[in-house]
C-alpha cells in the first residue's frame, strides 16, 4: 500500500498539486488519469521520490517515506520497479544486459544467479529467445515487455508505470495491459499507472484517481466511471462524439462482469465500454470481432496461483 496525505507541490510559485490525499491499494492496478498539465505526472514523481513535496506525507505501507534520508530511501528503492514511457532501454546493451542492470546495481548475486533470474523474467513476459537482441531490433511491444521484465527483476513490492501503452497499437496495448494486471495480482504488488489511455482505464482500472487542475477530483472503479455524473470527468473520459453516444446508449445500465477471455473481442473504439456492453447488445455502430481473432502479439502464459508473498520467483 502507498498512501499520500495532504500533498502540496509547486514550481516557481505555481501550485501543481493542491492538497492531494489518496491511498493506492496492494494487489490492484491503481490508475492516475487527467488532462495534460493536470499534475498527474508530478504526483507520480513525488510518490516515487523524484520530486520532494513542499508539504504532506507519503507512506510506503507503515514507513513514512517523506521522513527518510537518502541512504534510508535506498533500501525502499530496491523494492520499487519502474516502467518508463519509452521503455528507457540502453541502446548499446542487449535485452539480457538491460534486464540484468538492477541486479548489477543492487545485489551481490553471482553471474549464474543473475543469468537464472534474467531467464525467468524473460520467460514471464514471453520473450525467451530475445536475450541477445538489441533494442533497435525490437518491436514497440517487445520493448515494453523488456521494460516490464527489468522492472520485476528485483521482486518489487511497488510498481510504477508511466504511460506503459504509449505508442502502441490497440491490440498490443491489450497484451501489455493484461501482463501488468496479471503480475500485479499474482504477486500482490502495489501498482500505480499514469495513463491517458481510456481503453486501459476501462480494461484494468481497479482503482482510478482523476486529477483535475492539481486536485483529486474523483476516485472510483472502472464500473463507477461509466455511471458518474462528475462533469469534468465525463468531459475527459467521454471526449469524443462517439464516446458520448456510447455512454448515452449505456444509460443507467449497471456493469455485467464476463470472463477475461472475451477481453479482445471488441474493436478498439468500443473496448473501453466492454464491461457493460458484453452484458448485452452493443450500441448502434459498434462492431465485434469475429470469434477466434487474436492479437498479433503472442498470447500470455497462464497465470500461476496467487502467492502468499510478493516475491516473483520460479516455481519450485
Amino acid at each position: 500500500m502507498i498512501r499520500a496525505e495532504h500533498i502540496f507541490k509547486s514550481f516557481d510559485g505555481r501550485t501543481v498539486l493542491d492538497d492531494i490525499s489518496v491511498e493506492f491499494e496492494t494487489g490492484k492496478t491503481n490508475l492516475i488519469i487527467g488532462q495534460s498539465g493536470s499534475g498527474k505526472t508530478v504526483l507520480l514523481k513525488c510518490l516515487v521520490g523524484l520530486h520532494a513535496v513542499d508539504s504532506g506525507e507519503i507512506f510506503y505501507d507503515d514507513i513514512r517515506y517523506t521522513a527518510l534520508g537518502f541512504k534510508e530511501r535506498k533500501a525502499i528503492r530496491k523494492d520499487i520497479g519502474m516502467i518508463f514511457q519509452g521503455g528507457a532501454l540502453l541502446d548499446s546493451s542487449t535485452v539480457a544486459e538491460n534486464i540484468r542492470l538492477p541486479l548489477d546495481l543492487f545485489t551481490d548475486q553471482s553471474e549464474a544467479e543473475k543469468r537464472e533470474r534474467v531467464d525467468f523474467c524473460l520467460r514471464r513476459v514471453r520473450l525467451e529467445n530475445a536475450d541477445d537482441l538489441y533494442p533497435s531490433e525490437l518491436s514497440g511491444g517487445m520493448i515494453k515487455r523488456v521494460a516490464i521484465a527489468r522492472a520485476i527483476v528485483l521482486n518489487p513490492r511497488y510498481l510504477f508505470c508511466d504511460e506503459p501503452n504509449s505508442g502502441l497499437d490497440p491490440q498490443t496495448s491489450i497484451v501489455i495491459d493484461n501482463l501488468i494486471h496479471e503480475i500485479t495480482e499474482e504477486y500482490n504488488i502495489t501498482t500505480i499507472i499514469n495513463t491517458h489511455d481510456m481503453n486501459s482505464v476501462m480494461e484494468i482500472g481497479q482503482k482510478i484517481v482523476y486529477i483535475y487542475k492539481g486536485r483529486k477530483w474523483w476516485e472510483g472503479t472502472k464500473e463507477d466511471i461509466l455511471h458518474t455524473d462528475n462533469r469534468e470527468l465525463n468531459d475527459f473520459v467521454f471526449a469524443s462524439a462517439m464516446a458520448k453516444r456510447a455512454k448515452k446508449a449505456i444509460g443507467g445500465r449497471r456493469p455485467v462482469r464476463r470472463a477475461k477471455a472475451h477481453s479482445a473481442r471488441w474493436t478498439a473504439p468500443f473496448r473501453m465500454f466492454r464491461p457493460v456492453l458484453e452484458g448485452g447488445s452493443p450500441p448502434a455502430g459498434a462492431s465485434a470481432r469475429k470469434q477466434g481473432e487474436h492479437e498479433k502479439e503472442k498470447p500470455l502464459a497462464m497465470a500461476s496461483p496467487k502467492q502468499h508473498t510478493h516475491d516473483i520467483v520460479p516455481a519450485g
